[in-house]
């Protein structure tokens, strides 16, 4: 027996905030993958001090790239929004298993977080099935 939910009204104000840091952070995740792929020296020296060969640095620009557009899409964006905490989480990993600073380690998670308030403020049928309680 399949279940509804309800889609919730969003207000214009709560939908162009979701718009806008959902946007910011496409934006951002579009030059980290970009980049990636373009094998700039920044990335390269980072990618290395990581652990990670650049014969990597391809695929994982890929996998940013297409877990950014399933993020756009808005019939998939809360599947974006899944792959995508999967993907900050292994940055976490990363930086947790070689000993960066906190920074390094906490700006993932705060990304992700973000990645998510973006698509809690557009998407009215995640307050139902995330309830915050006021």
């Amino acid at each position: 027996m399949p279940s509804r939910i309800r889609a919730g009204s969003v207000s214009k104000g709560r939908l162009w905030s979701g718009r806008i840091i959902s946007g910011l952070m496409v934006l951002f995740l579009l030059f980290d993958g970009i980049t990636k792929l373009m094998r700039v020296a920044p990335v390269l020296e980072a990618s290395a001090q990581l652990g990670y060969p650049v014969s990597t640095l391809v695929g994982i620009g890929i996998i940013a790239l297409v877990c950014t557009a399933v993020y756009v899409i808005p019939q998939t964006s809360v599947l974006g929004a899944i792959l995508l905490t999967g993907y900050l989480g292994g940055a976490v990993a990363s930086n947790v298993r070689i000993g960066n600073p906190m920074f390094n380690t906490l700006f993932p998670i705060i990304f992700a977080a973000l990645v998510w308030v973006g698509i809690f403020l557009r998407e009215g049928r995640l307050g139902a099935l995330i309830p915050l309680r006021t």
